[in-house]
């Protein structure tokens, strides 16, 4: 599996910004993808927020699965000042409730003295514009079905005398473990010129193997499925008409259709991760990133005495 990584200096720049304006904060509203919550929440904003109540949105819960979607909510809402909402862009009125949501997690005394101040923030391409225009009842945030549409900081007063901060989509310099990445990149959140679509169609289609069989069948019209990743993308594209002159499969056009329409949720709602499943991937990583400590350590003290002799 290889590393998939994606840190413009905007983002670099959103994070600085944040750390700034939080002091002055309420509350805080990060939105995530029901689909990948581990993976779409930013391990950055516990530091930034620090005791500052913090509303998790799990947004486009639609396209997710609901009883996965209700693990990660129990799992979130374990954690001292977190309150977890699974909402969707298609009942607006789910979204509008965080108006008093955000309310009740600032105190009465707070209020009486200013207006309740919150911040939005969100990995790229989460529907966070969605949302705050949905909020706002007008058109107030650029949206695009693109990562990083919004590029700088602004204030939108909403209902209640709520007084909202926007922030840019940031992620982080380094996405671990490795498959964050992937799942990053299947649903959208990562610019598509960062990676190659064969390599996360082939990861979504031994994950889907495995987890979502039946969608699979039902969707591309398959009695049996194939054992491997590579054989599930030649298949479909057998069915799709994705075959050269002369045999084979157009693997980046097989790609492209998979990707696409995982992504508009043709497939069913689908969930990428389980608490339980994203544990394991942390202990993996940090476990391999203490053995790769160890051996820098033991490969510079050898270094370290081949100098050492030759000086002599």
């Amino acid at each position: 599996m290889s590393t998939i990584n994606w840190f413009p200096g905007h983002m670099h720049k959103a994070r600085k910004e944040i750390a700034e304006v939080m002091p002055h904060v309420d509350v805080v509203i990060e939105v995530i993808d029901a689909r990948i919550p581990f993976s779409s929440e930013n391990p950055l904003v516990p530091s930034l927020r620090g005791d500052t109540p913090l509303i998790k949105l799990l947004n486009k819960a639609d396209l997710a699965d609901p009883a996965i979607t209700a693990m990660w909510v129990e799992k979130m809402e374990q954690e001292a000042g977190v309150k977890a909402l699974p909402v969707s862009q298609q009942r607006p009125e789910q979204i509008r409730n965080l108006l008093n949501v955000c309310t009740t997690l600032v105190s009465e005394r707070q209020r009486e003295v200013r207006p309740a101040r919150a911040m939005i923030m969100g990995i790229p391409n989460v529907g966070k514009s969605t949302i705050i225009n949905t909020l706002a009842g007008r058109v107030i945030a650029k949206t695009g079905n693109e990562a990083g549409v919004t590029k700088a900081q602004q204030k939108i007063k909403l209902e209640n005398g709520i007084l909202l901060t926007d922030t840019p989509g940031f992620l982080w310099p380094k996405l671990s473990p490795p498959s964050c990445g992937y799942r990053l990149a299947i649903t959208g959140a990562i610019k598509d010129t960062v990676f190659d679509y064969a390599d996360i169609a082939l990861y979504a289609a031994e994950y889907l193997l495995q987890a979502y069989p039946e969608a699979l069948k039902k969707r591309y019209g398959l009695e049996e499925l194939p054992e491997s990743d590579v054989e599930l993308l030649d298949a479909i594209g057998v069915r799709r008409g994705c075959t050269r002159k002369g045999g084979g499969v157009e693997i980046q056009k097989v790609a492209s259709i998979l990707i696409t329409e995982l992504r508009a949720g043709l497939l069913g709602p689908i969930s990428w991760e389980t608490p339980e499943m994203t544990q394991r991937e942390v202990e993996t990583a940090k476990a391999d990133d203490e053995k790769k400590r160890i051996e820098k350590e033991e490969a510079d003290r050898i270094r370290r005495l081949k100098t050492k002799k030759n000086r002599r």
